[in-house]
């Protein structure tokens, strides 16, 4: 792969807890269109590593490229630019409780500046379309079941065209069936041509959707 494939791409980079070392020496590239899993048990840094692909952890040893841009220079107020180019999953689906679906939705796309209500309804009925729960678009979170939550939280993940996707322990939460539901629509959308990191404790799911491994352990991450 080129470089112009790159869209991740860390050289020697220490991830840092306010003064705690938590990862140290990561070298790894993921290129556009691939599933790459970050394995290891709780507590392995595997969030902290996400923590810091989409800037809430500062760098400050090494290098870390994400999407163009420079994760050690990137000023504060470029931040909204990278994450942009990002779509986040976490585990606990975060929904805004007190809103229904297409308000959740909505909320998002005003919030990175879509303004017009017909171009605002048209991404979100697709993106819903995207996780087969169109008919869900005026429930509220409670309604809904873990996985059906989680479904939407990847919607909302998909409102921007993002160029990786960020899952962290998207199925933490969820039933083998479900869980297999869900990487099945993750898998779908890295065919589509997106990058997509899933950090999982759970090698269930490594058996059923095998792809790019990295194991993290005692402050390290090698390629399995």
């Amino acid at each position: 792969m080129s470089t112009m494939d790159t869209i991740i791409k860390l050289e020697n980079l220490n991830v840092y807890q306010e003064d705690k070392l938590i990862l140290e020496g990561i070298n790894l590239a993921v290129e556009k269109g691939n599933f790459v899993y970050f394995i290891g048990k709780v507590g392995s840094g595997k969030s902290s590593l996400l923590k810091t692909l989409y800037a809430e952890l500062p760098i400050t040893e090494g290098t870390a490229e994400v999407c163009g841009f420079d994760l050690k220079t990137l000023k504060r107020n470029k931040i909204n630019l990278l994450r942009k180019k990002l779509g986040i999953i976490f585990q606990d689906f975060q929904l805004l409780t007190d809103r229904n679906i297409y308000e959740n939705l909505h909320f998002v796309l005003k919030a990175t500046g879509w303004k017009k209500k017909n171009e605002i309804d048209q991404r979100i009925n697709e993106v819903l379309e995207r996780v087969k729960l169109p008919d869900k678009i005026f429930s509220m979170p409670h309604q809904l079941s873990g996985g059906e939550q989680q479904r939407v939280a990847i919607a909302r993940a998909l409102l921007n065209n993002p160029e990786v996707i960020l899952a962290d322990e998207p199925t933490g939460n969820l039933d083998p069936e479900t869980s297999k539901e869900i990487l099945d629509i993750l898998t779908e959308i890295q065919q589509n041509g997106r990058a997509i990191v899933v950090a999982t404790h759970d090698y269930e799911l490594l058996k059923l959707h095998p792809s790019t491994t990295y194991r993290f352990d005692n402050k390290t991450v090698t390629l399995v």
